[in-house]
């Protein structure tokens, strides 16, 4: 008799599935804790000692409730739990070791290990990939029993943005291969990665044993939150830095009047992404088309994002390494014809280390640059650079006062999932992919944008400040600064 056995369904399919790299989940109550530990339960009663497992976490205390599950699952096969190794040795001689991945550089600590098996719970809360990627160099068997990396995850997280382009962008149950030559004999060899779905609705035993789950998800938060939870929607972010952010703030594209003014921004980089952003001011209120088909009001003011160029060599976060003439050349070629008024960049560009700087390089090659506004967050009664962002997605009255063409694709891929830096709430998390973010940042600050108070709002009458109480006079003073400063 089985120790464990999955689930009809989603849990069937993962433990059957033969791709190399699985992502199971989507919405929460999904059973996948139980799917990835019922995983190796049945790896390990076919492959007995050859069968050598990793289970990974973010952090070390994210592993207490899944080790108290695997003491039952695991312990129902014959395992024994090892505390001080943090490990479960089974009777036919498996093991599979329980650790976490606090920070980036703890994935090299795993260079020389050979596993069968690596899973990675809430895959999500990996604000880049290149720890998990890491890993994968350890899946390895000199006995010749089958790798395979398994991940389980929910919408939302700092590594919302990456796991959605991975995984969930190319469509559910789909095997997407990626092919590899031999350096040694150029033969090609295959490897796979597929994103199967699950959802509360696939876990009859925790809906039979506690009915009243659904309305508890549905009592945890806002409407988004619950249908992120419920339905596994990875269109809904909750707690997005930018929780502003909405359709209307991208359009679909246009042919940009003449006498537009035209700028661009940059925030640079070459091991990691570079961004270059080109933007047009509205300078009176103009009709687009919303990317649903809508028509959509732009405002007078308005920035317009027409076009990004992101150094990106295709996978998340992961930079093309070009020259600072290399950029340049690569930003005359895109521009060509049209005329830009001003460009900003990121101040770090006009920093000398014996030699010219990036600025001075790209100026000499005809790309010149002014060094931006990096202020972040505000300070001193300063302006900060998320703060005018946040306002000009929110716009005013008139429509939001900045857009961004529909083809601006990592744009929207990456900004609106941006998540807060945990240890810092007011600031994103700068572990996660901000590229085109901080460029847009740059943006904004060139062009400072402040609400205009309302005509009416200017023309109330006020009683006779001896008429008001004091915290009359509070209360209507923060009212105003919150509503129009």
């Amino acid at each position: 008799m089985l120790a464990w056995s999955p689930q009809p369904g989603p849990q069937t399919a993962f433990v059957n599935c033969p791709v190399f790299d699985v992502c199971y989940g989507g919405a929460r109550g999904g059973g996948k804790t139980d799917a990835c530990l019922g995983d190796f339960v049945l790896h390990q009663g076919t492959h007995g000692r050859a069968a050598k497992g990793l289970f990974v976490r973010r952090k070390q205390v994210d592993l207490a409730s899944t080790l108290e599950r695997a003491r039952q699952v695991f312990g129902a096969a014959g395992a024994r739990f090892l505390e001080q190794k943090s490990c479960f040795r089974f009777p036919s001689g498996a093991v599979i070791w329980f650790r976490y991945l606090e920070r980036d550089a703890d994935a090299e600590n795993y260079q020389g290990h050979d596993y069968t098996r690596i899973y990675v719970e809430e895959l999500t809360q990996f604000p880049t990939p290149g720890p998990v990627d890491r890993l994968r160099a350890a899946l390895r068997s000199s006995a010749g029993a089958p790798c395979g990396l398994r991940a389980s995850c929910n919408p939302g997280g700092p590594g919302h943005g990456w796991v959605k382009a991975r995984y969930i962008d190319p469509g559910a149950w789909r095997i997407v291969t990626e092919r590899y030559a031999s350096p040694f004999d150029g033969a090609l060899v295959e490897l796979g990665r597929v994103f199967i779905p699950a959802r509360l609705s696939d876990n009859a035993l925790l809906m039979a044993s506690d009915p009243l789950y659904v309305a508890k998800l549905q009592q945890s938060g806002s409407a988004e939150l619950v249908r992120a939870w419920l339905q596994g929607d990875w269109n809904i972010v909750e707690g997005a830095f930018f929780d502003n952010w909405s359709p209307r703030n991208v359009v679909r594209p246009f042919a940009l009047p003449a006498g537009w003014t035209r700028f661009r921004a940059l925030d640079w980089g070459s091991a990691r992404p570079f961004s270059v952003g080109w933007w047009a001011i509205c300078p009176d209120p103009f009709e687009a088309v919303g990317e649903g088909g809508a028509p959509l009001a732009i405002p007078r003011g308005a920035l317009v994002r027409y076009r990004v160029w992101y150094g990106s060599t295709g996978k998340p976060n992961e930079g093309l390494k070009l020259t600072a003439e290399a950029a340049a050349e690569g930003i005359l070629a895109r521009e060509a014809g049209e005329e830009i008024a001003y460009a900003v960049a990121d101040p770090a560009i006009f920093a000398s280390d014996g030699g010219p700087s990036i600025a001075e390089r790209m100026f000499r090659a005809g790309v010149p640059w002014r060094r931006a506004d990096n202020a972040r967050v505000a300070r001193g009664g300063a302006m900060g650079g998320w703060d005018q962002l946040r306002a000009r997605i929110s716009g005013d009255e008139a429509g939001p006062q900045l857009v961004v063409f529909s083809t601006c694709r990592d744009f929207l891929r990456t900004v609106p999932v941006m998540q807060h830096d945990p240890a810092r709430p007011e600031d994103v998390d700068t572990e996660s992919e901000d590229h085109i973010a901080d460029e847009t940042r740059y943006a904004c600050m060139s062009r400072p944008f402040v609400r205009r108070q309302p005509p009416d709002a200017a023309a109330e009458p006020l009683r006779a400040l001896d008429a008001l109480t004091w915290d009359e006079v509070l209360r209507r003073h923060d009212r105003r600064r919150r509503d129009w400063v």
